[in-house]
C-alpha cells in the first residue's frame, strides 16, 4: 500500500505542477523510484517463499509488440506493428494471500515506442515515415487472480518514466535524420496506463497495456519556431508475451 500511495503522489504531484517535463522534476521522480525499489525490496527480504503469506522475488523480460492509435491534426494514421525483443526486463516482488489469489509490485526497463507511416512535418508540409521511441523506468502494480501454480489472471497499472529517446525520419525507404536524446522535453515526462494478462500453466504469460497518456509533448519547441509534434496524439498500446514471469527465481 505504501508503494501505490508514493506512485499516485508522483503522479498527482506532476500534473498539478505541469512540470512532467522538466529536468528538476525527473531528478525527483527517479529519486522517489530508487526509493520505491529499496522499499519493495526490504519488504520482499522480510520472508521466503514456504509460506503463501510471504514475499518472493520473480524476474524475467519480454517481447513488445507494439502500435498507436495515432490522431494527426484530425486525420487518422496508420501504425504498423514495432516488434521491441529488448532491453525489456522486469522483476517482482510477489505476496500469495491464497492460493487463488497474490499480489505484486516491481520495477521493469520498457523499449516503448511506435511507427508513423504518414507523419505530416509542420516545417515543410511533406509526408514522412518515423519511428518513435522511449526506454522507460516502470513500476508496475497489481493482482493475480486464479490458480497461482497453473492458470491465472493478472492486471494492474504502470507509472513510467522515459529516459532515454530516439526519433528517425525515412523517406522513399531511406533514413534520413535520428534524433537521440536523454530526457528530452519531446515527450511526457510521466507515462501510466492500465495492463492485464494471463499466465499459462506451461508458463507463457501473455500481457496487454495501454499508455492513458500521450506519448508526445505537443508544446514542445526547436529552435526554429516549429512545434513538431503540434496536433499529434498518441496512445501507445502492446501486446507482450515472456516466460513464467510469476515463478520463483530460486
Amino acid at each position: 500500500m505504501v508503494v501505490f500511495s508514493l506512485c499516485y503522489r508522483v503522479h498527482e504531484y506532476a500534473s498539478t505542477n505541469h512540470l512532467s517535463n522538466s529536468s528538476n522534476t525527473m531528478k525527483k521522480i527517479l529519486f522517489i523510484l530508487v526509493f520505491s525499489s529499496l522499499l519493495i525490496t526490504s519488504l520482499s527480504g522480510q520472508s521466503d517463499v514456504s509460506g503463501q503469506s510471504n514475499w518472493y522475488y520473480t524476474y524475467g523480460g519480454e517481447m513488445l509488440f507494439s502500435f498507436a492509435d495515432i490522431d494527426d491534426n484530425g486525420q487518422e494514421v496508420n501504425s504498423p506493428m514495432r516488434w521491441a525483443p529488448v532491453i525489456n526486463i522486469q522483476g517482482y516482488a510477489n505476496r500469495n494471500i491464497s492460493e487463488k489469489l497474490g499480489v505484486y509490485a516491481g520495477l521493469a526497463v520498457r523499449n516503448v515506442g511506435y511507427i508513423n507511416d504518414d507523419y505530416t512535418d509542420p516545417a515543410d508540409q511533406l509526408d514522412y515515415k518515423k519511428k518513435f521511441r522511449t526506454y522507460n523506468l516502470a513500476i508496475p502494480l497489481g493482482i493475480k487472480v486464479g490458480n497461482l501454480s497453473k492458470l491465472f489472471f493478472f492486471g494492474g497499472y504502470d507509472i513510467e518514466f522515459p529516459f532515454a529517446y530516439k526519433e528517425k525520419t525515412f523517406t522513399g525507404g531511406d533514413k534520413i535524420e535520428k534524433i537521440t536524446g536523454w530526457f528530452s522535453d519531446r515527450y511526457e515526462g510521466i507515462q501510466h496506463g492500465p495492463h492485464i494478462g494471463i499466465q499459462f500453466p506451461q508458463g507463457l504469460d501473455v500481457k496487454f497495456k495501454y499508455y492513458l497518456t500521450e506519448f508526445h509533448n505537443q508544446d514542445f519547441t526547436e529552435n526554429t519556431g516549429v512545434k513538431p509534434y503540434a496536433g499529434l496524439e498518441s496512445h501507445i498500446f502492446y501486446f507482450s508475451l515472456s516466460w513464467k514471469m510469476f515463478d520463483p527465481w530460486w
